[in-house]
């Protein structure tokens, strides 16, 4: 495609190349990527812009070896530092006099806004890199259970698909790496609608003010509202706040969790010659056996060098373990009750390095650290974890927030652990997250060491229980203090 070309028909300068869908979803399909059609880079976010200078790809610290590994040829990629944001860098860019197209279906319209302030825009209807969408018509299904009381009294219309599944108490499990089902909400008292079609007739006949949350509705469907109200939704903290029945339903879905990473790190210590491939398709099958609906997301399992690929996601065939190699495998799986769980670990084959051993326990002294860290927010928790972690082994950096909120997506906010500002807001009881520090080196390998969690009396209670490799912790980088926490897990 002559992207020049595409930039004078649409009569603009610049083209941001979202790899969101309409609904603003952050791991949308690589078939609707509009991203990865431009720029080959399969990775879950980040996104692409066009100008007549060349195209750019920003990618954070997780995917700076990946996106070097999968851009197309002429792909300029610019690496995000820990604290540098996207939209600024983008904006760099584009000259003063320059108009950017943004498609009008893939970008918030509080992201939008941003834009506006700080360049000229010009809004298109459809999206010129790739307008395919998935249809998504499966009939849902109930999780079993009632989400908190949410009736309104102004009319409010969501469009976070985490907050429909939410408040509809619906799941999809018909395709990995999602339990939300596909649509809209309106929502006013005790009346619910739902939209599994588009909602524009709704809209555009609607004379009443609307509440919106422009950070999560799209800036076409934002302007069919003749009276759109801007309110940060009730909804987000809401259901961030888990009920009880719903952390009962967390410990059992990661009890089986914990059972089908065990039974797969029993296939990896008896087993030879395996690929990246089968350990991640008898995970698979071990999820199953222990009654999982579905993954919350496509299973890492990263051997050596692949491992330091923060969110790498290959699984190759032709990548095997062998005597002495190191295979991080990070998965998590759906339910019946639709809640996505998520961990990390790290296993050995045979018998370990002591660079192996050195970086595995740092990163193991970082999470018992962070986990007996009973701050009130992530932003100070990851703080806390850079200071264990950073410049402590040469050539291994963390690269990645200490973690994020856990729900009916695996990513959620809040919780967040990271230096963001939404890291900021308090962590309350019942709110569930993940620790997740880790170590990368592109030239050996990467260590991540993930336990979910949830908040209760102000402390940190983890819900996975799988233990850790013992071959592969060196007791004398830990304290006394960090060793009496590691009992509280298995050593195995």
């Amino acid at each position: 495609m002559d992207y020049s070309t595409v930039l004078e028909n649409l009569n603009i300068d610049c083209l941001l190349v979202n790899s969101t869908n309409e609904y603003l979803v952050e791991y949308s399909s690589l078939e609707e990527n509009a991203r990865y059609t431009l720029t080959g880079f399969s990775g879950s976010t980040g996104d692409a812009l066009i100008t007549k200078r060349g195209i750019y790809l920003f990618v954070d610290g997780r995917y700076h070896t990946q996106a070097d590994m999968e851009a197309k040829e002429g792909v300029n990629v610019v690496k995000l530092q820990l604290g540098q944001r996207q939209d600024d860098e983008i904006c760099k860019l584009i000259e003063p006099d320059e108009v950017l197209g943004i498609v009008a279906k893939k970008v918030s319209q509080s992201r939008l806004e941003k834009f506006q302030k700080k360049v000229k825009t010009k809004l298109l209807e459809t999206d010129p890199i790739n307008n395919h969408t998935c249809p998504h018509k499966e009939e849902p299904v109930s999780c079993g259970y009632q989400p908190r009381e949410f009736s309104p009294e102004k009319p409010v219309f969501i469009t976070n698909l985490e907050e429909v599944s939410y408040l509809t108490g619906l799941r999809d499990f018909s395709k990995d790496g999602s339990a939300k089902i596909w649509g809209k909400l309106f929502v006013h008292k005790d009346k619910h609608t739902l939209f599994r079609e588009p909602a524009d007739a709704f809209l555009k006949n609607f004379e009443s003010e609307l509440i919106i949350d422009k950070n999560s509705i799209n800036a076409y469907d934002y302007s069919l509202i003749k009276k759109p109200v801007h309110k940060i939704s009730d909804v987000k903290i809401l259901k961030s706040v888990k009920t009880d029945a719903e952390i009962e339903a967390y410990k059992k879905a990661f009890n089986a969790t914990d059972k089908a990473v065990m039974a797969v790190r029993n296939y990896i210590e008896t087993n030879d010659n395996l690929s990246e491939y089968d350990i991640a398709t008898k995970l698979r099958e071990e999820f199953i056996n222990y009654g999982a609906k579905s993954l919350s997301f496509n299973s890492i399992v990263a051997i050596n060098q692949n491992s330091a690929l923060a969110h790498y996601s290959k699984n190759a065939k032709d990548v095997y373990l062998k005597e002495g190699s190191l295979v991080l495998i990070d998965c998590g799986a759906y339910y019946e009750n639709g809640l996505a769980t998520d961990i990390t670990r790290v296993f050995v084959k045979g018998q370990p390095t002591e660079l192996q051993r050195k970086v595995y326990t740092t990163v193991l002294k970082a999470f018992l650290n962070s986990y007996h860290n009973y701050a009130k927010t992530g932003f100070e928790i990851d703080t806390k974890a850079h200071e264990i972690l950073d410049n402590k082994i040469e050539g291994f950096t963390f690269s990645h927030g200490l973690g994020h909120g856990i729900g009916i997506n695996v990513h959620e906010a809040p919780p967040n652990l990271s230096q963001n500002d939404i890291a900021k807001i308090e962590i309350l009881d019942y709110m569930c997250f993940t620790i997740e520090p880790g170590l990368y080196n592109p030239a050996h390998f990467g260590v991540r060491l993930e336990n979910s969690c949830f908040r209760k009396d102000g402390a940190n209670v983890s819900f996975v229980k799988m233990g850790y490799e013992g071959k592969l912790i060196d007791y004398t980088l830990l304290n006394e203090q960090e060793k009496d926490w590691l009992k509280e897990f298995e050593i195995l």
